[in-house]
């Protein structure tokens, strides 16, 4: 059982730099809003979503990671990107994260 405990902590490991990794994603997301909206650029465009999450499914087999899999990651990523980016420009949302985000939800099912 140690070494089935040694792997969980080794996902557990990685699993704090993905939060991490994310958590930066999304303060980047918080200045692109802060960028666009005094500029009237809205917060969907379909172009990049499209090319970030195909890029994605590209470069992903090369590591071992299936395509579809990372198109359906990516599109939750980016869908909740656009959502804050929305309420941001919107005045919705302050711009600063909070500590406790509401529960989403994605197609009626919780995240």
């Amino acid at each position: 059982m140690t070494e089935l405990e040694d792997f969980r902590r080794e996902i557990d490991a990685v699993d704090d730099e993905l939060l991490a990794v994310l958590a930066k994603r999304f303060a980047i997301v918080r200045r692109v809003a802060a960028f666009k909206g005094p500029r009237g650029i809205p917060a969907v465009i379909p172009e990049r979503i499209e090319a970030v999450r195909e890029s994605c499914a590209r470069r992903g087999p090369q590591l071992g990671l299936d395509a579809d899999f990372l198109r359906v990651l990516y599109s939750l990523i980016i869908d909740e990107a656009c959502r804050l980016e929305e309420e941001l420009i919107a005045g919705q949302t302050d711009p600063e994260p909070s500590q406790a985000a509401p529960a989403r939800t994605r197609r009626g099912r919780r995240l």
